[in-house]
């Protein structure tokens, strides 16, 4: 499978998300947040798809300024957090509130999970022959 086909980029947001969770989250983690890409519904795939462009581009125009631009750990996370509750409100008409939670408010796992989730994103960018 070609490196920048849609599935792809969703299972490489998809990993990097569950490496978070198991890697912060207090206890064990509920099975949906673990849960393999196949389980996802169809809205979470397209998700997480679009998060992972999204968030490729973004790192791509800082990237391409003189001198380069690169985000913080946390504006990383921030960004990506921001993405993910856009999608959300794209694929689901009046989301529970805690799907759509404000960085300030979401729990730390889940803020270090996101920014993971970033530098896994700007590292697939910046590495050679990476989307």
């Amino acid at each position: 499978m070609p490196l920048n086909t849609d599935e792809e980029l969703g299972r490489r947001f998809r990993a990097a998300w569950i490496a978070g969770v198991n890697k912060y989250f207090p206890g064990p983690p509920k099975p949906g947040y673990i849960a393999p890409w196949e389980q996802m519904p169809a809205w979470e795939q397209q998700a997480a798809t679009a998060v992972y462009r999204r968030t490729a581009a973004m790192v791509r125009a800082g990237l391409a300024q003189t001198p380069a631009i690169r985000l913080s750990a946390e504006q990383g996370g921030r960004y990506v957090s921001e993405a993910w509750n856009v999608e959300v409100f794209r694929h689901i008409e009046k989301p529970k509130p805690n799907y759509t939670s404000d960085w300030d408010v979401l729990p730390e796992w889940q803020q270090s999970t996101d920014s993971d989730i970033f530098a896994a994103i700007e590292a697939a960018v910046t590495s050679e022959g990476a989307p």
